[in-house]
């Protein structure tokens, strides 16, 4: 059983690795028929540098594969485009023309067709054909100057923000919008997304605090980087840590009166040194005890405090478990999509296709 949400939408995917597939995953996930096209010696790059994260990203797709060097495989690629909706790809610009597979080619087979090209820096600009990753979008869009502790070098998570939400969520965005305005106006459109378009958009504390002070904070320094003691985590006995989210006055009462610090409420919350001295006498106190013993004192008490846990934990965790946000895929774990709909049950989506499996079904060819 599919979900019915984007039945009956065909999406021609010929990107690779982690952002343009991860895009394509959540448009799969919600019903679409997404055919992922590869080149015939080996496919996607992620079937040898990441099987397992190929994997999770590929999940719910069919494989076909096309050469695009060659006239007859663009021949069978162009047949293809007069049925689909959307082309997903992530060449740098250029390539698809000069493959003959350019939007301004593709639009006269089908009229209707959404062409989303998903990039480093977009279609245009200095940067365009240069080469990049995660951490060289993030580096040119500030984010990675505000990520890290004070005084210490900048941090690169293992959440890749630029691939997947500067990229793939703000390209399947754009795609489903392109796809509403395709069937009302009868006409496609192109949707250039760049991840270090995208990255720079989600900077919009960075930029609060330049509307603010007229510049930006230091690392480590905003309001929600780690400037605040109320806002900030804490290691306990045992070496694991707490997210003190205590944002709020009302929250922040609470805390301290859980923790028998009540005293601390005189001193006003703003950064500074009065701040960083509250934060040495809590960070002391989060010390006497474990990270769970912690956790059961305060979940007593409406303070939004909370375990940071490993991703293994994370596994067992009871609200995890009862929305169902992981799932089973070859007896391993995956993220199941995230997105709940009153009138379209989440489904389990198939695993991730072999290279060509479905070349019969579609090309009828083996």
């Amino acid at each position: 059983m599919a979900n019915p949400l984007l039945s009956g939408i065909r999406v021609l995917d010929l990107s690779r690795l982690l952002p343009g597939p991860f895009c394509s995953l959540y448009l799969a996930q919600l019903g679409a028929e997404v055919i992922k096209i590869e080149e015939p010696n080996g496919g996607d790059y992620g079937r040898t540098l990441g099987p397992e994260l190929f994997e999770i990203t590929n999940r719910g797709k069919k494989s076909i594969t096309l050469d695009l060097r060659k006239a007859g495989d663009v021949a069978a690629f162009h047949e293809l485009v007069k049925t689909a909706d959307v082309v997903l790809e992530s060449f740098r610009p250029g390539v698809m023309d000069k493959l003959g597979c350019g939007y301004e080619t593709l639009k006269k087979l089908n009229p209707k067709l959404v062409f989303a090209a998903l990039t480093g820096y977009g279609q245009t600009g200095p940067y365009k054909d240069r080469a990049g990753h995660d951490m060289n979008y993030l580096g040119y869009a500030g984010v990675l100057d505000q990520i890290g502790t004070a005084g210490g070098p900048p941090a690169q998570s293992n959440l890749q923000i630029a691939d997947l939400a500067g990229g793939a969520l703000t390209c399947a965005i754009g795609i489903l919008a392109a796809v509403i305005g395709a069937r009302s106006s009868g006409e496609g459109t192109f949707v250039d997304v760049g991840m270090h378009d995208g990255s720079l958009a989600l900077q919009v504390l960075s930029f609060a605090a330049l509307r603010t002070f007229g510049k930006s904070q230091p690392r480590g320094r905003d309001m929600l980087s780690g400037a605040l003691p109320n806002y900030s985590f804490y290691e306990c006995a045992d070496g694991k840590h707490l997210a003190v989210g205590a944002l709020e006055p009302k929250f922040w009462a609470t805390l301290c009166t859980a923790i028998g610090r009540a005293d601390l409420l005189k001193v006003p919350m703003a950064p500074g040194k009065s701040a960083e001295a509250v934060r040495a006498e809590v960070a002391a106190l989060f010390k006497t005890k474990t990270r769970d013993e912690w956790e059961a004192l305060l979940l007593q008490h409406d303070a939004c405090t909370t375990a940071i846990l490993t991703p293994e934990e994370v596994l067992s965790n009871e609200q995890v478990l009862a929305r169902g946000l992981v799932e089973t895929v070859h007896g391993k774990p995956a993220p199941a999509m995230p997105i709940q709909f009153s009138a379209a049950p989440r489904v389990s989506v198939a695993p991730a296709p072999k290279l060509g499996e479905h070349n019969a079904e579609i090309l009828g060819r083996g």
